[in-house]
């Protein structure tokens, strides 16, 4: 088992930006975590709040015109950041995996899918292809494959997208990484696959201490599966802590106003709510707090950008939080 007083992953003041000709966007902009051991952390927001490129940060997959500008992301206390390229590509899909939201970001489709899962084995580990084909087959069989054999001979375009995804997934719990970083993995499945897989995910990080990352707007997954939550916002995480402390008695007004946006949580026959606006363009933040010109609770102080501060184990961006239980779930 993995020493469970080392984070797995600590990411530190992250800063990733890409250069246009219309100007500098911050798509991730001072950005800190750490996922212990065994633990999985939800990463929420709206489309466009920076969730996939902190993934993508932490895989080092940002290229030009993209890059991380600043920051530190240790892996079990090794700096990830500048490390070279060759270092990088044997630590991803071994050490970190990642599931993307389309499988076919992942799968070749010329090639049979024995092929593929064999060679993401063989390309980390020294066994034989007679021991890659049967991790192959167990992880196929893991994520709920029918007939493993006979699947390990096809080719990606004989999958259905949801059995793709699968694939998808299965290459990346075969080498057992100590963190899988998925980027809305389980949008694309149906129900009963969707509560398979993340039965599946969470008896993983119990059973071998992988550390999870779960990117997602649905944040009835993120209830049912993780056990921190971070919620990001225009580049920047605005509240954090365990599960319950976040979706229970949220503090943030954004956060608040994603939760009571839930169909789930509207009454019978009555419009369904919404935060108001649209999401600000990164290129064109307001200055101060970027939820300032939505927000119902704004002043004159959020002109100024609020600090990152800590407190009762949760972590919140905000000068005018909310306060009361009452208050939040009203």
């Amino acid at each position: 088992m993995k020493d469970d007083m080392v984070p797995t992953l600590s990411v530190s003041h992250l800063h990733t930006q890409f250069t246009t000709r219309a100007g500098i966007v911050k798509a991730v902009d001072d950005v800190s975590f750490s996922v212990m051991p065994g633990q999985i952390m939800g990463l929420v927001g709206e489309s466009g709040s920076g969730k996939s490129m902190t993934g993508y940060s932490i895989m080092g997959l940002i290229d030009h015109p993209g890059k991380v500008s600043d920051g530190s992301i240790l892996l079990q206390g090794r700096e990830l950041r500048g490390i070279p390229a060759e270092a990088m590509r044997k630590i991803r899909g071994d050490r970190i995996a990642m599931i993307f939201q389309d499988p076919m970001m992942t799968l070749n489709p010329v090639l049979r899918i024995d092929t593929q899962m064999m060679e993401a084995v063989l390309a980390h580990h020294d066994v034989s292809k007679d021991t890659a084909r049967a991790m192959s087959r167990d992880a196929l069989a893991r994520v709920g494959i029918p007939s493993p054999d006979e699947r390990l001979l096809a080719y990606p375009h004989q999958f259905s997208g949801g059995m793709r995804q699968r694939v998808a997934i299965a290459i990346a719990l075969l080498n057992k990484p100590d963190l899988i970083i998925c980027d809305e993995p389980t949008t694309a499945l149906d129900v009963t696959i969707q509560g398979q897989i993340l039965y599946e995910m969470q008896k993983l990080c119990r059973e071998s201490g992988t550390a999870l990352i779960w990117i997602t707007h649905d944040l009835s997954v993120v209830a049912g599966l993780a056990d921190t939550v971070c919620v990001m916002y225009a580049g920047k995480i605005v509240e954090s802590g365990t599960v319950a402390q976040v979706l229970d008695q949220p503090r943030h007004p954004y956060t608040h106003g994603l939760i009571a946006s839930a169909p789930s949580r509207n009454p019978r026959g009555q419009p369904l709510r919404q935060i108001p606006g649209m999401t600000p363009s990164l290129l064109n933040l307001p200055t101060g707090c970027a939820f300032r010109e939505r927000c119902d609770r704004a002043s004159a102080a959020c002109a100024v950008s609020p600090p990152l501060e800590h407190a009762d184990g949760r972590a919140l961006r905000c000068f005018h939080p909310i306060t009361e239980l009452a208050e939040a779930t009203s």
